[in-house]
């Protein structure tokens, strides 16, 4: 999820009503989104071949291991899920609003897990190597992946992507998001994608994302059915989406294999990837409206730091108390303190820095287009 992640700080809220009065709050979303997460958390803790365990995880966990082989999926829920927010959120903002409030929700939880994930890895580095202190710094930036600089944590390889896939959407910002430009970007953006793959041209594929573009597309044209209404376009877009998206899982199941250290039936990957359209078409024509427990919203807010700070933390906590505490008791304290620690993350660091952040950006704004910072004057008015 590799996964944003993405996700909104808040829960997703639907449409306006034709009454004028805000729908209610989409919380099926946040519980998809609290799934997809710890479907990549059991990924990492129980099928990945990361050595924290004393013994293979086939062994130690018999029953579970082969579901949570499956959990690398979970990144492309959220890559789904990611289309339909960022689509909904991006709905009459101008794209300095929509570039603002992804600056916002991505780095204040970003900045805090780098530092947190390189003091942890450091001082235990007995899981992963700690990274050398200028990688880390880079890090600090998210742009790591393309200046080749090794990740602190190898779950942000999905940020990359996501950052991607706004710098394309903010075409769609800059015009001003209607129907008909979100259609078609989702058209254009399918076509590109295939003739990136066609010509075989490394830099448009670091751009059009050809192998996971497609939930993203299939994510927009979702909230479209769910804003306005099904249409036969809107459902062969997703269709097409599924059909391409599945040959390029298939590829991705066997690297995921590579790093498992075993094999696993191929076509569960594709009939998770289908369980999860039919989810989110669920969310899209109103089926889950009654699912509104409040519960799902705070459990939404946790995704993001539970994404960011649960891979080599967890590893670490595994390797020194594995010896001491009986595996199935270790694995769920693990979770639940690692849920418990992404709420404290949410609170007390993610929303006060998102706000401070916020304030000094617009302020920033503000005074480049006044043409001189706040509190100071031309040096002719000085002197005058």
């Amino acid at each position: 999820m590799p996964v944003q992640q993405e996700a909104p700080s808040t829960a997703p809220v639907a449409p306006v009503a034709p009454d004028g009065q805000p729908r209610r709050r989409l919380a099926a979303l946040d519980g998809l989104r609290l799934f997809a997460a710890l479907m990549v958390v059991a990924y990492h803790y129980i099928a990945f071949d990361s050595g924290a365990w004393p013994k293979s995880s086939k062994t130690l966990f018999p029953t579970a291991y082969l579901p949570a082989s499956y959990g690398w999926l979970g990144v492309e829920l959220f890559f789904l899920i990611s289309g339909f927010v960022i689509c909904m959120s991006c709905w009459g903002k101008s794209l300095g609003q929509f570039a603002l409030s992804r600056l916002t929700r991505l780095y204040p939880a970003y900045w805090f897990a780098v530092v947190l994930v390189s003091l942890v890895v450091f001082v235990w580095p007995v899981v992963n190597e700690a990274p050398s202190w200028g990688d880390a710094a880079v890090n600090l930036t998210m742009f790591q992946d393309p200046l080749g600089v090794t990740p602190v944590d190898g779950v942000y390889w999905t940020l990359w992507l996501e950052m991607r896939f706004y710098l394309l959407f903010a075409i769609v910002a800059w015009r001003g998001l209607t129907y008909q430009r979100a259609v078609a970007f989702c058209v254009l953006w399918a076509i590109a994608a295939i003739v990136a793959e066609a010509v075989d041209n490394s830099l448009l594929s670091q751009l059009l994302l050809p192998d996971n573009c497609w939930y993203f597309i299939a994510g927009i044209a979702f909230y479209l059915m769910h804003r306005f209404r099904p249409n036969l376009l809107l459902w062969t877009i997703v269709g097409g989406c599924f059909l391409i998206g599945q040959h390029y899982l298939l590829q991705a199941h066997a690297r995921a294999e590579e790093h498992m250290g075993h094999q696993i039936p191929s076509w569960p990957t594709v009939a998770i990837l289908a369980l999860f359209f039919l989810l989110v078409a669920a969310v899209s024509l109103g089926w889950t409206r009654r699912i509104d427990w409040r519960w799902l919203s705070t459990a939404g807010v946790l995704t993001y730091p539970l994404y960011l700070v649960h891979e080599r933390i967890g590893w670490v906590v595994i390797e020194h108390f594995a010896d001491h505490v009986p595996y199935y008791a270790l694995l769920p304290g693990l979770v639940a303190a690692m849920l418990g620690f992404a709420w404290l993350v949410h609170r007390y660091v993610e929303r006060p820095l998102a706000r401070l952040l916020k304030r000094g950006m617009q302020r920033a704004v503000a005074e480049i287009r006044a043409g001189q910072p706040a509190g100071r004057t031309t040096g002719r008015a000085a002197g005058g």
